[in-house]
């Protein structure tokens, strides 16, 4: 007979490969303990994420990573969402590839002078090629991106998430020696917010600090009469912030610039012309750029 290597809930000793309930433990304090931190050469990790897609979290890390490096701090962006990876077309930086010095340390990609970038679109062979990966893959795969990368001292690193609370999360959180917390990302309507209530959930189980929560696509201005519409419902993030008892960094309105500037791989962060409601838009992404800059900072 197989000798049983469950353990109690008592026992448990956060070694989860010898553990057969491994795969379906709940505990993520347990599942944590037994992983040894990575050394990375970064003095701040800001991780974004959300409770699901379609809510415009690459949008909020690809403008948060810009807007760091535009204030003159040394900036990575690193592309955790192995399966849909988006960061370099919304920086214009998709036919770039990762290079090695020495044929184990990675080079991030350089998007500006004080921005860099990794992400598993950089080695694939064509954009649209699929990674059909499972969890174990995706683990080896972020801890190389953040163990083998030069990161070169960097101040801050913005790690973009794909949507929930699975491997990805897990693995980050996990790895990850110095995160100063998590950006959370929703749309005002209630089922965005419930999801994004887990993802708060999630990162305080890790005892992790939530720096707040961004309502994205709040409310539009209609280009014929001027009236403001509210697509999604208003107000979601705001109410969900309140009742946890964590930080809302504020609102940014549905813009068919900010869909624009993904497509051209320009973050709307540096377009500052256009007309008034550009400019509307532009400065509800400025301050919230600023609160979690101040956030982070006290």
């Amino acid at each position: 007979m197989a000798e049983n290597t469950e353990k109690s809930p008592e026992a448990c000793d956060g070694n989860c490969s010898s553990c057969a309930t491994s795969s379906t433990c709940t505990d993520p304090e347990k599942k944590t303990s037994g992983i040894q931190k990575v050394d990375i050469d970064v003095k701040h990790i800001i991780i974004v994420l959300s409770g699901k897609g379609g809510v415009g979290k690459s949008t909020v890390a690809t403008n948060l990573a810009m807007s760091l490096s535009n204030k003159g701090y040394n900036t990575g962006i690193v592309d955790l969402d192995i399966h849909g990876p988006n960061i370099p077309k919304m920086l214009g930086i998709e036919d770039k590839r990762l290079e090695s010095r020495d044929g184990k340390t990675i080079e991030p990609v350089p998007v500006t002078g004080t921005l860099s970038a990794v992400s598993m679109a950089f080695l694939l062979p064509d954009p649209t090629s699929p990674v059909v990966w499972r969890g174990p893959m995706k683990f080896t795969a972020i801890k190389q991106f953040l163990e083998d990368v030069n990161w070169g001292g960097m101040e801050y690193l913005i790690a973009d998430l794909p949507p929930g609370t699975g491997d990805e999360a897990l693995a980050i959180c996990q790895l990850a020696p110095n995160i100063d917390g998590a950006v959370i990302v929703t749309t005002p309507q209630d089922v965005a917010v419930l999801d994004s209530t887990k993802a708060v959930k999630f990162i305080q189980q890790l005892n992790l600090p939530v720096i707040g929560i961004i309502e994205n696509m709040s409310g539009m201005v209609c280009p014929h009469c001027g009236e403001k519409i509210d697509l999604f419902g208003k107000g979601g993030g705001k109410k969900a912030a309140e009742e946890l008892d964590i930080p809302y960094l504020g609102s940014i309105p549905l813009d068919p610039e900010m869909r624009k500037a993904g497509d051209e791989g320009r973050p709307f962060i540096i377009r500052k012309e256009g007309d008034e409601q550009h400019k509307i838009t532009w400065e509800h992404v400025d301050a919230i750029m600023d609160k979690i800059l101040k956030t982070i900072k006290e």
